[in-house]
């Protein structure tokens, strides 16, 4: 496992930790997830990068840190990002707030809010994710789906939208594989290294769902797509999220 660990810490510290096609996964039925946006953005090499978020108000979104870059665009309503769809909207983004703490070594705290500069019009192919109401674990075992337009193990994005189940593992799991780095305060283990379902590069950013609640962010992962990866624990940060939406309102 030693030699490892080099390995994963300059892993990490690279665009490949950015997890987030889905593999194994499967396309979704257009406009199902409406809380769903494309983000695409430039790094500071100007490389244009993309990621998932979600909606949980009409003038704010939810993704990672580390998606964080210029010229943010969101595209909401989408299902094939490469086709006008009638569905869409695109709301410039007026202001990105990452977490003040987010580590970009260890990826700890890696959640940000985007307000955009106008609100969303909800309707069936925009609409709001809940969020938490209490800060519980979700227990090991447990079911739960990602979506979006990252990559597969051929390394291909896909044009329309995909999702698969994930199950959540144990903290010790996440520690196991990722001992300098997994903070089980803040960070939720998911996906069965049996399983050949995995959230992967480009699918950073969205929702871990379950039971209709966003339960998760997908932060981080070893570049081969194995499991277990990491997510961001939403319910971790909610008094974050509401200080700042509030500290933040038009």
């Amino acid at each position: 496992m030693h030699f490892l660990l080099p390995l994963l810490l300059i892993f990490l510290q690279s665009a490949a930790a950015r997890a987030g096609e889905i593999i194994g996964g499967r396309e979704t039925k257009p406009h199902s997830r409406p809380y769903m946006a494309y983000l695409q953005y430039k790094d500071k090499n100007g490389k244009e990068n993309i990621c998932g978020a979600f909606l949980v108000q009409e003038n704010f979104l939810l993704t990672a840190a580390h998606c964080y870059g210029s010229s943010i665009n969101i595209t909401l309503g989408a299902h094939n990002i490469k086709k006008k769809e009638g569905t869409q909207q695109r709301i410039p983004v007026l202001k990105a707030i990452p977490h003040e703490l987010y580590d970009k070594q260890t990826f700890n705290n890696d959640i940000m809010l985007l307000k955009l500069k106008n609100k969303a019009k909800l309707n069936k192919a925009v609409n709001l994710l809940r969020l938490p109401k209490t800060k519980r674990r979700v227990r090991g075992g447990k079911s739960c789906t990602v979506a979006g337009w990252g990559r597969n193990r051929q390394r291909k994005y896909p044009d329309t939208l995909h999702e698969v189940e994930l199950k959540v593992k144990e903290d010790r799991d996440c520690m196991k594989l990722y001992p300098k780095n997994y903070n089980n305060s803040t960070q939720m283990c998911v996906g069965d290294p049996k399983d050949e379902k995995a959230s992967f590069k480009g699918d950073s950013g969205g929702p871990l769902v379950c039971d209709k609640v966003a339960q998760g962010i997908v932060s981080y992962g070893y570049a081969d797509g194995r499991n277990p990866r990491v997510y961001t624990w939403v319910a971790s940060f909610l008094p974050w999220i509401k200080k700042t939406m509030k500290a933040h309102e038009y």
